[in-house]
């Protein structure tokens, strides 16, 4: 069964981004837009209830519900980048104490680096590769902002981390605008001399700034949790579900492991490098995904490598026990809004929009409709080598789709 696509203009916001609503504390890639679920929740009447977003990223979902008015919020991932990114937003501190605490960090930084042997003795955290990414006078800057930022109290610490993750990024010997890893080039290497300290307390001032008149006065007496797991099974809990779940494994589609695996190292993550094995379809499998709209179109791809099958079928056995999990946790007449782009594989473009309306449908749920939206603001790869052939290109997605169903 084919399940219906409505070409939907009002969706596209062309030029529009995250920031023309809410700036973002963090870069963090493929992140949804809130603007289009405020627009949905509008037209779909969602102003109350119980929500969850089971794959939270760096929180758009939550962004939505405080701006239609929902007080009550569940977010769950295992990156824990992801988390706390999400968790800062939206936890509500004491800004005046924040500040304080500021100028006090300042302070003790720059009297900690005029004594030669603080610096001798502080200590850098046992990186793999280290000095391949980060020259050693940065790794000392980055471990003596560590050291103080740690002394910080926990709710208030996570507004002194995000700028260090930002920072510990835009002070390594990686490309910018990248959100896989890639060194500089060498004569790159040797022109870079970054100030750590001057933009680390830059970046501090900005994260606190949008913090304090985008987040802080939305989040006073709203519950939001956001938890650092995979999302357990709920019965009935859930109201309306909004998310944008990852549309193919970490590995070749949108690499948030790489992505996040510094800022995750030097916050002490141990298991850092393993991230993208975790994520939806990180584990091997021995069969291609049996008896759905999708398989077909894994067999497409079987022909030309069964490997390449495998891991496809990998990801869509993984979004089907979350679907099962989540539908599960939605109440009677609860909605779920799930906003996924279809990947192309050895040139063989997946439905995932269909394979989540079937799955859903499944599971005690009637398709209500689905959206086709222009992909036009949203950070991340747009062209791949399907046929991974050297010179040969082609676009991943340059759409995506809205899918709506209803228990």
């Amino acid at each position: 069964m084919k399940y219906k696509v409505t070409r939907n203009e009002k969706y596209d916001f062309i030029g529009q981004s995250y920031s023309t609503s809410y700036p973002n504390l963090h870069k963090y890639p493929a992140t949804m837009i809130p603007q289009i679920g405020i627009e949905l929740f509008k037209e779909l009447d969602i102003k109350s209830g119980k929500l969850l977003d089971p794959y939270c990223g760096s929180g758009s979902s939550f962004t939505v519900g405080l701006d239609r008015g929902i007080t009550e919020m569940y977010g769950f991932d295992i990156n824990p980048l992801a988390v706390l990114i999400s968790r800062t937003k939206f936890t509500e501190v004491d800004i005046e104490k924040v500040k304080i605490i500021r100028q006090r960090l300042r302070n003790r930084v720059y009297e900690f680096v005029k004594i030669e042997d603080n610096l001798k003795n502080i200590e850098i955290p046992k990186i793999y590769n280290i000095d391949f990414w980060f020259s050693k006078v940065v790794q000392q800057n980055l471990s003596v902002l560590k050291y103080f930022i740690d002394k910080i109290q926990v709710d208030i610490r996570r507004l002194f981390l995000v700028p260090l993750s930002e920072t510990i990024r835009e002070c390594s010997y990686t490309r910018n605008h990248e959100f896989k890893l890639y060194r500089m080039r060498p004569e790159e290497l040797l022109k870079f001399n970054p100030d750590v300290f001057g933009v680390y307390f830059d970046k501090l001032n900005k994260v606190i700034d949008i913090y304090e008149k985008y987040y802080l006065p939305r989040i006073k007496g709203a519950k939001i949790e956001i938890s650092y797991s995979k999302f357990p099974q709920k019965e009935n809990e859930f109201d309306v579900v909004l998310t944008s779940p990852p549309y193919g494994d970490s590995f070749t589609t949108v690499a948030y492991g790489q992505f996040s695996m510094f800022s995750n190292q030097w916050l002490g993550i141990k298991y850092a490098r393993q991230i993208d094995n975790l994520l939806m379809g990180g584990k091997p499998v021995k069969a291609i995904y049996p008896n759905s709209i999708i398989t077909d179109y894994i067999y497409e791809i079987s022909k030309q490598s069964m490997r390449r099958a495998l891991e496809v079928s990998s990801f869509y056995f993984d979004l089907d026990k979350s679907i099962k999990d989540v539908a599960n946790s939605v109440k009677k007449n609860g909605m779920v809004i799930y906003i996924v782009g279809n990947r192309r594989v050895k040139d063989v473009q997946l439905p995932t929009d269909q394979f989540i309306a079937e799955k859903f449908e499944d599971n005690g749920f009637k398709h209500i409709f689905t959206y086709e939206r222009l992909l036009g603001n949203k950070a991340m790869p747009s062209q791949n080598s399907p046929s991974n052939k050297a010179g040969q290109r082609k676009g991943t997605m340059t759409k995506e789709y809205i899918v709506v169903c209803e228990k």
